[in-house]
């Protein structure tokens, strides 16, 4: 479905999502409908997470992940590869300050050992300047892939056992989390996947396990504040029953 607002006065929806994670997909079709190359599209979308991150307190959204790059977007054009690693520098210097102001708390999950050491210094340096700051949690997944999470958690996991840091009969459904990139941060409440695309693209695999899902048509340059809110608004009347039985 493409999502359009239906009420212009925004505020924070009644029992919204604390937690959202959003798969932002459609730059590369936005920008081709124009006539554009993919990197346009890009660009256009980095400017679109400025303004849902600047939305967020209004809106009542305390912790936002957005899938920024994955370990299979390796697979692109050497030439979008390389625009994109250049969008994610310019955009982490740029935007860095202004988040300080915003009083936003940027973190990065993700494999960064393929990443340039340039880029791996910037996420440093911005996870650094931001990691007192208590409004919104802004993560973004770079070079990230659900089942590489999992994969590395899980080595590093045996690591502790072989160590005897942890012993085998206390390892359950509680421990791997706290091995896992996103171990800071409650699971999502809310997933939004842009552009009319209806998969999970192995996206915070272990943490969507009870999430909501909305897969809209709306490209994610066009996906604003109003079409947020109405998707915090719908999330606001699910019942989430986590496996049981309502009464």
């Amino acid at each position: 479905m493409t999502v359009q607002p239906d009420n212009p006065e925004l505020g924070q929806p009644p029992s919204g999502p604390c937690h959202v994670a959003i798969i932002m997909d459609g730059n590369g079709r936005w920008a081709q409908a124009r006539g554009r190359p993919r990197l346009f599209g890009h660009h256009a979308g980095a400017r679109r997470v400025r303004d849902i991150v600047g939305a967020c307190p209004e809106l009542g959204v305390k912790y936002l992940t957005i899938f920024a790059f994955s370990t299979e977007n390796w697979k692109r054009t050497q030439t979008e590869v390389a625009g994109l690693m250049t969008l994610f520098r310019r955009y982490i210097m740029k935007e860095m300050q202004e988040f300080v102001k915003a009083n936003v708390r940027v973190r990065f999950i993700g494999d960064r050992p393929r990443l340039d050491e340039k880029l791996r210094g910037l996420m440093d340096e911005a996870e650094r300047m931001t990691n007192q700051c208590t409004g919104t949690n802004l993560t973004i997944a770079l070079n990230y892939g659900g089942r590489d999470e999992v994969s590395r958690a899980t080595k590093r996991l045996a690591q502790d056992v072989a160590v005897g840091r942890l012993d085998p009969k206390d390892v359950d459904e509680e421990t791997l989390p706290k091995y896992l990139d996103t171990y800071v941060l409650p699971d999502p409440d809310l997933v939004i996947r842009t552009s009319g695309e209806a998969r999970i693209s192995n996206f915070l695999l272990w943490q969507s396990a009870y999430s909501e899902y909305e897969f809209i048509d709306t490209l994610w340059p066009d996906f604003t504040k109003e079409v947020f809110s109405k998707l915090l608004s719908g999330y606001g009347a699910r019942e989430r029953r986590f496996g049981a039985v309502s009464v």
